[in-house]
């Protein structure tokens, strides 16, 4: 089997299925596992959170709102458990908490502090006066919501609320805590709300870090000068970044793009974009001439599900996709060889 990379761009042209056969077959993907970054809570430290809050509310028969602030700043995983237990995002909090205190109260406010609750969820928090009230209207907001439960809504809608814990209030509350969630219904909420997605979308850059930090191995021990860009940089020529630019910004002469996806539909924009470089390449220049040669490395599954992206991306890259199985032939079957220097 012969990989795009190293055949002429004639034969790509020529007879594109079979070097998309053999790119899908190099792509595996990792979904199963993910990486737990900084900020992720172990069960064992999301309980305690739980039963600081269940002691306060005495099992969640009530919310009193000076008692479970008291538990928040004390065992501050509380906080996140009030949130799961709400079903919101943090800038959803934080939207709803703002109409009760004001503009300060933020969505960057909020995520700061969630993030260190997460990164410390058990060392307790000691605000200053104007954090403290921001926190306050966070739990008000919290349990004002819980003591409503779900309003009454249309057939044709469903509300946030709308969850075996929630639906009713505080009883809903109190009977959850009491005997427990029924199976089918933890199933169903688990269905609506994917299962890790609060975590996916927290390690989304770290995943993909996994894939830039192999392709900079490749570069250092080759030798090769290069330019690692970091998110909204900009540069001149580029509307958008690449991830590297070798030798530098100021010449590129080769462009790497690290792309990484689960999901067949973004991995379509990122074909995309791999398609707008190859277009900055060719601008003004003689046919058959590029400024840059544009590289693609890939992972991930979603890359090998439509045949016709990736026929859009061996054109884009005159062949030159590489996936984490053949990364060690990045730096000899690209001008990145010219740029070797051990």
């Amino acid at each position: 089997m012969k990989y795009p990379f190293e055949a002429t761009f004639k034969e790509i042209e020529a007879a594109p299925e079979a070097f998309v056969s053999a790119v899908f077959s190099s792509l595996a993907s990792e979904f199963l596992t993910l990486p737990k970054g900084d900020g992720f809570v172990d069960y064992a430290i999301f309980e305690s959170g739980y039963e600081a809050l269940k002691k306060v509310t005495r099992g969640f028969a009530v919310l009193p709102k000076p008692e479970v602030l008291k538990a928040v700043l004390e065992v501050p995983i509380a906080l996140v458990v009030l949130r799961a237990m709400l079903g919101f995002s943090p800038p959803e909090w934080a939207y709803l908490a703002a109409q009760r205190y004001g503009p300060k109260l933020n969505q960057g406010f909020v995520r700061t502090l969630d993030r260190k609750v997460r990164v410390s969820p058990l060392s307790p928090l000691h605000p200053r006066p104007e954090m403290m009230k921001r926190i306050e209207a966070m739990v008000t907001t919290a349990c004002n919501l819980l003591e409503q439960g779900c309003p009454k809504l249309e057939a044709t809608q469903v509300h946030r609320l709308q969850k075996a814990d929630t639906v009713g209030g505080l009883a809903a509350l109190r009977n959850m805590a009491a005997i427990g969630a029924p199976y089918a219904m933890v199933l169903y909420e688990r269905f609506l709300g994917r299962p890790f997605a609060g975590h996916r979308d927290s390690v989304s850059e770290l995943v993909g870090d996994g894939l830039e930090n192999a392709i900079e191995e490749q570069l250092a021990k080759a030798g090769i000068s290069f330019r690692k860009t970091r998110r909204a940089e900009r540069f001149p020529g580029f509307d958008q970044a690449p991830d590297f630019m070798i030798p530098s910004e100021f010449n590129p002469k080769i462009v790497i793009e690290a792309k990484l996806t689960e999901d067949d539909g973004t991995a379509r924009d990122k074909v995309t974009r791999i398609q707008h470089l190859h277009s900055l390449s060719i601008a003004g220049q003689p046919r058959g001439q590029q400024k840059f040669e544009v590289v693609a490395c890939i992972a991930g599954r979603g890359f090998g599900v439509r045949k016709e992206d990736m026929k859009k991306l061996l054109l884009a890259t005159r062949g030159k996709v590489f996936t984490p199985k053949t990364l060690d032939r990045l730096v000899d079957c690209t001008e990145l060889r010219g740029f070797r220097t051990r």
